[in-house]
């Protein structure tokens, strides 16, 4: 299944968008509202992940299997998609945090499958 399908798949189950990044914030794919800069978008998550692994590191601890901004509208998920990309994946307000993790799971790992 192509990233678009699978990404299609993925706001159909509620998330509000969707990017696929890599390591170094290079759009790969992405379903993101108007107005947003894919660019600064993905490479913001990007930096965020490298922040979050750097942090990990310094404490000695394993590699984060996630990280989630919080905020009033919402959580943005960054979760990794193999060795080479990121999955950002934003949900709306209201949403089971927990509900919709398990629900976008399988895609999710569908898309590292597909990225190797």
């Amino acid at each position: 299944m192509t990233l678009e399908a699978v990404m299609e798949r993925m706001r159909e189950a509620g998330a509000h968008a969707i990017a696929v990044v890599s390591r170094d914030g290079s759009v790969l794919a992405s379903d993101l509202p108007p107005g947003v800069s894919r660019e600064t978008f993905s490479i913001m998550c990007a930096t965020i992940h490298g922040a979050g692994m750097t942090v990990s590191n310094e404490l000695k601890r394993g590699t984060p299997r996630r990280i989630v901004l919080e905020s009033n509208e919402g959580r943005v998920l960054i979760t990794e998609a193999g060795r080479r990309a990121l999955i950002v994946i934003v949900l709306p307000g209201g949403a089971n945090f927990e509900d919709s993790v398990r629900q976008l799971q399988p895609l999710v790992d569908e898309i590292a499958r597909e990225m190797g």
